[in-house]
C-alpha cells in the first residue's frame, strides 16, 4: 500500500483497445505540434515504455493526397509499440480513404478520430468539437472508419459538446457503441470553455454509466499523478488522457506508472521532483531529438523554443535569459545559456499546477445555421480540413 491513500491505485483491470493492452491505462493526448515523435519518445523513456501514445493530429485530405509535411508526422520510431495515429476529418468519404490508406500501407496500428478540437480554425468549419452536433455526419464518418479499419481498433475523442445548451456526448457515446468504436475518450469540457474553468469529471462519470459496453477514458485537468487515480476513483472510467499537464514535464508519465501500476515489490514512488540540471538535460535531449527528426539542428532548436516556458515553470530564470533563449539556434547556444543558470535549483512546488492554455473560452464560430437541425444533412466544403495536418 502507499504511504498515500490519495495515491492509491484504482482497483480495475488493464485497459484493453481492440488487440492491444494498456497498462497503465494512460494515454498521451494528441495536441498540435507537440506530439511528435521526439516528444513520444521522451514520455515513453519516463513511462518505461508503458501506457499509449498518440500521433499529433493528421488531416485525412493531406494524408490522402501525401502532403508532405504530413507524411513526415505519420512516422513512428521502431520502439513505437503500438503506433497510435490520430485523423481530423469531416467528409466520410475521405475519412474511408484515409483509414484504408493506413491499413493498406501499415502506418499504424491504431487509429483516433478527433471529434474535440475547440479552435476557431477548426469549428468555424463544422470541425472537431462542432461535428458531434450533427448527429447523421457522425455516425457516417464513424461507419466509414470502422468499416475500413479491419483489424485496427477505432476510437474516438470528444467534448462534452458545444456548449451548456448543446450537449452531444452521450448521444455521441451512443453512436459510438452502435458503429463499433473500440473506445472512447471524453474532455470534460465543452468548446465553449476551451481551456478554462474546471473540468467537468461528473460528465465522464455519466458517460460511462451511458455506455457500459467499451471503455472510457476521462481527459481535464490532469496535473500530477494523483488527479489521475482520483478520476479512475471518482468517475468509473477506464483510462485516463494527459495533455497539458506534461507540458514541459514528459517525466510525469513516469509518475503515472508508478501511482497506477506500481511495482508490488518496490513499494511507494515519489512523484519526480528533478532540480534545474536535470531539467535541463532533459531540454537538451528534448531539442537534441527534434533536430534528428527534422533533420537539422538549427529547425530542431527553433521549434524547441515553445516548450522552454513550460520546461523553465517556476524555476529562477530571469528575464535576460528568458529572452536569450526565445531566440537561440544552436544546442551549443541553448546549453550555455541554460548552464549560465543555477543548476541547484530545486523543483519549484507550484510547478505542479496548471499549465499550457488556462484562458476561457469564447463564443464558438460555427458554420451559418449549424445549430438549426442537429439531424439536418451537414454539406461541408473543401477546405473545412487544412492542406496540413498538426494544427
Amino acid at each position: 500500500m502507499t504511504a498515500d491513500a490519495t495515491l492509491a491505485p484504482p482497483a480495475a483491470g488493464a485497459l484493453r483497445i481492440g488487440p492491444h493492452t494498456v497498462w497503465p491505462p494512460v494515454v498521451l493526448a494528441p495536441m498540435a505540434g507537440i506530439t511528435n515523435a521526439p516528444f513520444r519518445t521522451l514520455c515513453r523513456e519516463f513511462s518505461g515504455g508503458r501506457g499509449l501514445f498518440v500521433s499529433e493530429m493528421i488531416t485525412t485530405r493531406a494524408l490522402v493526397e501525401r502532403n508532405e509535411k504530413t507524411m513526415q508526422l505519420v512516422h513512428f520510431d521502431a520502439g513505437e509499440t503500438p503506433r497510435s495515429l490520430q485523423l481530423y476529418g469531416v467528409d466520410p468519404a475521405t475519412v474511408g480513404k484515409a483509414v484504408r490508406m493506413i491499413v493498406d500501407e501499415d502506418l499504424a496500428d491504431h487509429i483516433d478520430l478527433n471529434f474535440g478540437c475547440p479552435v476557431p480554425k477548426v469549428t468555424r468549419k463544422g470541425g472537431g468539437s462542432a461535428l458531434p452536433f450533427k448527429r447523421n455526419l457522425l455516425r457516417a464518418i464513424l461507419r466509414e472508419a470502422v468499416g475500413g479499419a479491419g483489424d485496427l481498433p477505432v476510437t474516438i475523442k470528444m467534448r462534452k459538446g458545444i456548449d451548456d445548451d448543446h450537449l452531444t456526448y452521450l448521444d455521441a457515446g451512443r453512436i459510438a457503441v452502435e458503429e463499433g468504436v473500440t473506445a472512447v475518450a471524453l474532455h470534460g469540457r465543452t468548446a465553449a470553455q476551451h481551456y478554462g474553468g474546471t473540468a467537468d469529471w461528473e460528465a465522464i462519470a455519466r458517460l460511462k454509466e451511458h455506455v457500459p459496453e467499451i471503455p472510457v477514458l476521462g481527459n481535464g485537468d490532469i496535473w500530477c499523478a494523483e488527479d489521475a487515480a482520483r478520476m479512475m476513483r471518482e468517475t468509473g472510467c477506464d483510462g485516463v488522457v494527459v495533455g497539458r499537464g506534461c507540458l514541459g514535464r514528459p517525466w510525469l508519465f513516469g509518475d503515472l506508472a508508478a501511482a497506477l501500476a506500481p511495482d508490488p515489490d518496490g513499494g511507494p514512488t515519489a512523484p519526480a521532483r528533478p532540480d534545474f540540471a536535470a531539467v535541463a538535460a532533459v531540454m537538451l535531449r528534448h531539442a537534441d531529438l527534434l533536430g534528428r527528426w527534422l533533420g537539422d539542428e538549427t529547425r530542431g532548436v527553433v521549434d524547441f523554443r515553445k516548450h522552454v516556458p513550460w520546461y523553465t515553470k517556476g524555476f529562477a530564470v530571469g528575464s535576460d535569459v528568458r529572452r536569450a533563449l526565445a531566440t537561440a539556434s544552436s544546442l551549443a547556444e541553448l546549453a550555455d545559456l541554460l548552464g549560465s543558470l543555477d543548476q541547484a535549483q530545486p523543483w519549484p512546488a507550484h510547478a505542479d499546477g496548471p499549465r499550457g492554455r488556462t484562458a476561457p473560452g469564447k463564443r464558438v464560430v460555427l458554420p451559418d445555421g449549424w445549430l438549426d437541425d442537429p439531424f439536418a444533412c451537414a454539406v461541408l466544403t473543401e477546405d473545412a480540413e487544412s492542406a496540413t495536418s498538426g494544427g
